[in-house]
């Protein structure tokens, strides 16, 4: 099978690129971390106006009724530029959990859900600036209040305590609710490893040592080398698990696409560490932000364990 994207969706990842760039998503997450949301609220109204948060919504609650692919384009740019707040809970894991009118909400960027599923997810993200805070238990939803927060790998990434309160409904596919979930932070893994090799190539040809640029030295060419390939084998395990998101091998696809995005980011976190040499470990380096961002998605919504577990029970 030969899968390209359509001209109208590299536009639309070309237009998030773009806005991203202007909006300095380095301060707003550095920001974020500390309990300052406007900057990142500023951002997600303006992701609201390009359509990002409609992305999922079902047309009758005023969304775009868009594609798995469409949605894994949105997310790989979120990664990429590192932009804080609860995406993943709030356009990929709710319109897949419930339908009704919360959902119009989402599509109009009013709605910011937090979401706990133990055992798999069991803190909700950013819950103290949600207005929609969600506990999965089993196919039943509840509500939940914010609690303390939690220390986190990422402080970008604010973790809360959740325990069930009022039931509010049922999920009528909680599975594919997590595996949307999953998918999606696969993709920012993707975008946050494409990051890290980017910025890694480019401090290369420009840090210079014993007179030359550090990139001209064979070591620092087989280091990146490694990246650009496990990236490269990544991004169609990625894609392809949106293209069969609809079909019974959605669970199979979505956990391959999870384990290798966790690896192949790692791995360009460690090389990006090694390439910046000192300066890559200074927290006011832009570099910090994904090191942290990495280790805390690649065991976000499902470890490397239990997705490895999970392909392999689907395997004949």
């Amino acid at each position: 099978m030969k899968f390209v994207l359509s001209p109208e969706q590299r536009q639309f990842a070309a237009s998030m690129d773009h806005l991203l760039t202007g909006m300095d998503t380095s301060a707003a997450a550095r920001a974020w971390a500390t309990g300052e949301h406007g900057p990142g609220l500023k951002i997600w109204q303006r992701l609201t106006e390009l359509g990002v948060t409609a992305l999922s919504v079902p047309e009758r609650y005023g969304g775009l009724d868009a594609t798995a692919v469409d949605l894994v384009i949105a997310f790989e740019r979120l990664g990429y530029h590192a932009v804080p707040g609860p995406w993943v809970d709030t356009i990929a894991v709710l319109p897949a959990l419930l339908d009704d009118e919360v959902l119009e909400g989402i599509a109009a960027g009013k709605t910011l859900a937090s979401v706990a599923a133990p055992p798999e997810v069991p803190y909700a993200l950013d819950a103290d600036v949600a207005n929609l805070r969600v506990f999965v238990q089993a196919n039943t939803v509840h509500v939940f209040a914010p609690t303390t927060p939690l220390s986190s790998v990422d402080p970008t990434r604010r973790l809360f305590c959740a325990e069930p309160g009022d039931r509010i409904g049922t999920a009528d596919d909680a599975e594919r609710a997590f595996d949307f979930g999953s998918l999606a932070t696969a993709a920012q893994l993707l975008g946050a490893g494409q990051w890290l090799l980017d910025s890694s190539v480019t401090y290369a040809l420009q840090r210079q040592q014993y007179g030359r640029e550090i990139g001209r030295y064979q070591a620092i060419k087989h280091l990146l080398a490694d990246v650009v390939t496990q990236l490269e084998l990544t991004r169609p395990l990625v894609y392809g698990a949106a293209v069969t998101a609809a079909t019974p091998d959605r669970q199979r696809d979505v956990s391959a696409a999870k384990v290798a995005a966790g690896e192949a980011a790692l791995l360009a976190a460690r090389t990006g560490l090694q390439v910046h040499g000192a300066i890559g470990y200074t927290a006011e380096h832009p570099l910090s932000l994904r090191l942290t961002k990495v280790r805390a998605l690649a065991s976000a919504w499902g470890t490397s364990q239990f997705h490895r577990t999970r392909l392999l029970k689907a395997l004949p």
